[in-house]
């Protein structure tokens, strides 16, 4: 079993700044993708940003794309913010896909273990 355990959500204006981080426990495996989904209110799961298992892919929604980055220090994942917006409001989660894949996915199926997420409010 793998835990993941988010972390570092909080409320922040608009404009400004958050990171999270996602804290990976259990069975350690060689090779495992990272994604961050994030989900709001009357809304469903979304996809925000993934890392390949070997750091050498990374894909981005286009909602996200160069305001957010996704990067991994050995066993904790992490979410740069930058730039946020009301609309980035949501719990946002972190999930891991076991397994060397060509392409991290951005698929919310394809993830075989989940964090608990952690809330990011946004005000204006």
């Amino acid at each position: 079993q793998v835990q993941l355990l988010e972390s570092g959500g909080g409320l922040v204006q608009a404009g400004g700044s958050l990171r999270l981080s996602c804290a990976v426990s259990g069975r350690t495996y060689s090779n495992y993708d990272m994604g961050w989904f994030r989900q709001a209110p009357g809304k469903e799961r979304e996809f925000v940003a993934a890392l390949r298992w070997d750091d050498s892919k990374i894909g981005y929604a286009g909602t996200v794309q160069g305001r957010f980055t996704i990067s991994r220090d050995k066993n904790t994942v992490y979410l740069h913010m930058n730039t946020l917006r009301p609309e980035d409001t949501a719990v946002y989660y972190c999930a891991a896909e076991i397994g060397g894949h060509l392409n991290p996915s951005q698929r919310e199926a394809d993830y075989d273990y989940w964090g608990q997420g952690t809330q990011v409010t946004v005000s204006s």
